[in-house]
C-alpha cells in the first residue's frame, strides 16, 4: 500500500512548490534538492512508502536516528517541499511510486518541479543548456522566465518519466526542467544551471549557489559511486532525458 507519512504536524503549507531530486543522470536533480535541503535547513517533514522501494533504514553523522531512503523535507516560510532520495526507483514500482506522490501533490494543490538531466558530450566549460515542459497550464510560467522549449523531440523515461505522464494523464499543472549533463560522472555545474535558471525564478526564491561551485570536486567524489550505479541501471530505473531518435 502507498502512502505519504507525515512526521511533523507543525508544518503548515499554502500551494506549495515541490521540487524533486531523484537520482538519474549526472546526479544533477539530486544534487540540486541535496543542496536546497542543505542551504535552507529543510526539516524532515514526510516519508515516502511504496511497495517496491528498497526496504532499508539512512542514517547520518553523528546521528542516532533511522529514516527512509525516500524522504520530503519542507520549509515552511519559502512554501517549498523537496522529495530527497538515496535510492533509485526501480521500473517495476515507477508507476505506483508515481500515483502515490501525485495523489499527495494534488491534494495540497502543489506545483511539482521534476527535473531530468540530457546526456551530453559538452566540452569542459561549457555552460549547459536548460530546456523546459509542461503539463496543464504551468508552460506560461516557463515563457515568462524565458525557459528553453527542446531542440528536438525526446523523452523523460524513468520514475521521473513517470511522474510527468501522471501530471499530464489527469491534468495537473506540473513543470520539467531538462539540463544538459554528463552522462558518466556528477554533474554539480548542470545542478548548478537548474537551481539558478530553472528553480530560482520559477518559486522566486533566492538560492547560493557558491558553495555547490566551490565544492564541486568534492561533492563529485562523493557521489562517484550513485553516479555509477545510475550508469549501470536499466534506464526505466535512471530519470533522464533521451531523444526520441535513440528508440527508432
Amino acid at each position: 500500500m502507498a502512502s505519504v507519512t507525515i512526521h511533523d504536524d507543525d508544518v503548515s503549507l499554502d500551494r506549495p512548490t515541490l521540487v524533486e531530486g531523484l537520482p538519474g543522470v549526472g546526479l544533477v536533480g539530486k544534487l540540486a534538492t541535496d543542496h536546497l535541503v542543505e542551504t535552507f535547513g529543510m526539516s524532515y517533514y514526510a516519508s515516502i512508502d511504496c511497495e517496491g522501494l528498497p526496504r532499508l533504514a539512512v542514517y547520518e553523522d553523528d546521528s542516532r536516528g533511522l529514516r527512509p531512503p525516500v524522504r520530503l523535507y519542507a520549509d515552511e516560510s519559502r512554501d517549498l517541499v523537496a522529495l530527497q532520495s538515496d535510492v533509485p526507483v526501480s521500473a517495476s514500482a515507477a508507476s505506483e511510486f508515481a500515483a502515490c506522490v501525485t495523489d499527495w501533490i494534488a491534494d495540497r494543490e502543489a506545483t511539482p518541479v521534476y527535473m531530468s538531466g540530457l546526456p551530453d558530450g559538452k566540452e569542459a566549460g561549457e555552460v549547459p543548456t536548460l530546456y523546459g515542459v509542461a503539463t496543464g497550464d504551468a508552460g506560461d510560467r516557463l515563457d515568462e522566465h524565458d525557459v528553453e522549449t527542446p531542440r528536438e523531440r525526446g523523452a523523460v523515461s524513468g520514475p521521473t518519466g513517470s511522474l510527468l505522464y501522471e501530471a499530464d494523464a489527469r491534468g495537473l499543472d506540473a513543470l520539467g526542467l531538462i539540463v544538459e549533463s554528463d552522462p558518466q560522472f556528477p554533474d554539480p555545474e548542470a545542478a548548478r544551471i537548474l537551481i539558478e535558471h530553472g528553480i530560482a525564478p520559477l518559486t522566486g526564491i533566492e538560492v547560493d549557489t557558491d558553495d555547490l561551485v566551490e565544492r564541486a570536486e568534492e561533492i563529485s567524489e562523493q557521489k562517484e559511486e550513485l553516479a555509477r550505479r545510475m550508469q549501470e541501471a536499466e534506464t526505466d530505473e535512471s530519470s533522464q532525458a533521451q531523444p526520441l531518435r535513440m528508440f527508432q
